[in-house]
């Protein structure tokens, strides 16, 4: 899961996709920073057997199905699903679907999709019906690597039967679509043992000299250089970029390019500085709210939520700071 747009989604909301960046990875593999950890005694056939027996109960028993799917992984959640399958012959995910609503029905279902079908399905609702949401689009397609960006498009083309490069270039336009289309073409270099000082002092240059040195900006130089070259790479290359600009390379952004391109180089430069501190920004910002920055997120959540949501997410934090 992820973070996406504030102006379409919740505070809370983005709270929980925050949480998901945390308890999910790619292709539906273990966390590598986990708020959630596999369940030592996992045993898929009691769980499934809870799960059914949660949502035939009068009511629904919403506790139930919280505390089983929220304190497991995303592998154990799938051997969940498989297990429930055998046991009522039916599928679990509409299972869920028709047992729950709401909030809580939002972030069940979204822990039970892998990264990429998450990513995937918020890329499409960006970019469904009239207008797109840029915000979102931008905030998926900017903060992710080659190999997401790789199971991202082959899960786009399986859910949708579409080209995500096609939809992408469709609903946006000028720069800010050679940008995406750049970045969602993976063509980034992987990161190398050798460190090029050369080419690093020449990109440096190169992105001072196509922007804060001319007039106008050659947009062009600055997609080819931060959709291709190494996080790594990049990183050394704005550290040098200081000595040549009188700004760093966000200021620079800010004084050269504006509206949806400008939001793109910001959110590339930022996740190429720090991805995890980006996406721990975009939390705070979600929740700013009087006191907000005096509490943790845990007691955050127990402050603007209640029932059993509050208890979903507060399973998903792992514990107050």
């Amino acid at each position: 899961m992820v973070l996406v747009a504030l102006h379409r989604k919740s505070r809370m909301s983005m709270v929980q996709e925050y949480l998901g960046q945390l308890t999910l990875q790619l292709g539906g593999g273990e966390p590598t920073y986990p708020t959630v950890v596999p369940e030592p005694n996992f045993d898929p056939e009691k769980d499934a057997a809870r799960i059914e027996t949660a949502i035939k109960t009068k009511g629904v028993d919403e506790q139930t199905i919280t505390d089983v799917l929220t304190k497991r992984t995303y592998n154990q959640r799938r051997e969940i699903a498989f297990a429930y399958e055998r046991r009522a012959k039916k599928d679990m995910i509409s299972a869920l679907k028709g047992a729950l609503s709401g909030s809580l029905e939002t972030v069940i279902l979204g822990l039970m999709k892998s990264t990429a079908q998450y990513d995937a399905s918020e890329i499409k609702a960006s970019i469904k019906g009239l207008g797109t949401d840029e915000e979102s689009l931008i905030e998926i397609v900017c903060s992710r690597s080659n190999a997401e960006l790789m199971e991202i498009k082959r899960v786009y083309k399986e859910l949708f039967k579409k080209d995500l490069e096609k939809d992408v270039c469709g609903d946006t336009s000028g720069d800010f679509a050679k940008l995406l289309l750049a970045l969602v073409e993976a063509k980034r270099a992987e990161p190398s043992s050798v460190i090029d000082y050369q080419k690093i002092d020449e990109d440096a240059r190169a992105l001072f000299e196509a922007g804060v040195k001319r007039k106008g900006t050659d947009v062009k130089c600055w997609i080819s250089i931060m959709s291709e070259r190494s996080v790594p790479h990049l990183q050394k290359v704005f550290e040098r970029y200081k000595s040549y600009s009188p700004y760093d390379m966000q200021e620079s952004i800010r004084k050269e390019v504006k509206g949806d391109l400008e939001m793109s180089f910001l959110t590339l430069v930022q996740c190429f500085e720090n991805r995890q501190l980006y996406f721990a920004n975009r939390l705070q910002d979600a929740m700013k709210s009087k006191g907000a920055k005096e509490k943790s997120l845990y007691q955050t959540i127990a402050e603007h939520t209640k029932g059993d949501y509050q208890r979903a997410l507060l399973n998903l934090c792992g514990g107050d700071d």
